[in-house]
């Protein structure tokens, strides 16, 4: 289970915010070109088969688009699906087995900007290894990314047909969502310190596509840290959490004395979800977002993934 402490640490190293992936060409020739997040042109000659991914939402994206056959590594913190588990581990993400990695021969290394540091993106590049950056920031990013990986390992048309299924879930919410935002939502990343999730982040969106303000979304950090005083200021009507293990919502609305005067806690709008879902910017992304559809609206849609 990834766990909260890396996900702290991930959050303040933030190696590169790239800009904005091209929507490939198709090409009937099997050498084809793309442009990952950081910008920078990667070429294929032939669709990779020895591939490893370095942050568990990549792993479950070759899962989602059943190319885990050619997965021969991952990190420590990949656990979903079950299968993951058993891959040969390569690191936990912050530190990466460059040995373990050559040994492996590798065609493919999908890396993450959240989770994954400079250093080791440099050091794979040194070491003349093949390597794809990617950074969702957003929902369009993560079917940007989905549609790449399903380019490069060519099964773009199922990644479209994935693509159109989320669509209509994402467009049900959105349908079915307070246009105007009047609520407001503290999505919590830690309780001590009080790590906020921001506005640039992936995780904003389930706030923003269930109809919902963040209330940290005047703040530029992706993840920023408020004071007590500055939470009570903002006075949210839904606390939201990302928890890895077993918390009661009681402890939740009494982890601070004040708290009890918080328009969340006194109307009892405190909502747990699980951190290994909600925190990867993978194919997840959509039954979380329905997850926090139901949670705080009480309902889902008709062909809800989470009905299957």
């Amino acid at each position: 289970m990834i766990t909260k402490k890396l996900f702290l640490a991930a959050a303040f190293i933030f190696l590169f915010l790239a800009g904005c992936t091209k929507k490939e060409n198709e090409k009937s020739s099997s050498k084809f070109s793309l442009i990952d997040d950081l910008n920078v042109t990667v070429s294929f000659d032939e669709h990779p088969k020895r591939i490893i991914t370095l942050a568990p939402s990549l792993t479950e994206m070759i899962y989602q688009i059943n190319y885990d056959k050619y997965l021969i590594g991952n990190t420590l913190y990949c656990n979903y699906p079950e299968d993951a588990r058993k891959k040969k581990k390569v690191g936990d993400m912050l530190t990466i087995d460059f040995e373990k990695i050559i040994s492996l021969k590798p065609d493919l290394i999908l890396i993450s900007v959240e989770g994954n540091n400079k250093s080791a993106y440099d050091k794979l590049i040194e070491l003349g290894l093949k390597v794809f950056v990617s950074n969702p920031r957003n929902y369009e990013g993560i079917k940007n990314t989905y549609l790449q990986i399903g380019k490069i390992i060519g099964s773009e048309k199922e990644a479209k047909l994935q693509v159109t299924e989320w669509e209509k879930s994402v467009n049900y919410i959105v349908t079915n969502s307070d246009s105007t935002k009047s609520k407001t939502v503290m999505f919590l990343i830690s309780l001590n310190p009080l790590m906020l999730a921001g506005k640039n982040t992936f995780i904003n969106e389930y706030i923003d596509l269930c109809g919902f303000k963040n209330i940290a979304d005047d703040i530029k950090m992706s993840y920023p840290v408020l004071s007590r005083e500055e939470v009570l200021k903002r006075n949210p009507d839904y606390i939201v959490y990302a928890n890895s293990g077993a918390m009661a919502i009681d402890k939740i609305a009494a982890a601070y004395p004040e708290w009890k005067n918080l328009k969340a806690v006194k109307n009892k709008n405190i909502v747990l979800v699980g951190a290994d879902q909600y925190l990867r910017p993978g194919p997840r992304f959509i039954p979380a977002l329905e997850d926090f559809f139901k949670k705080t609206r009480g309902s889902l849609p008709a062909d809800s993934l989470l009905r299957r």
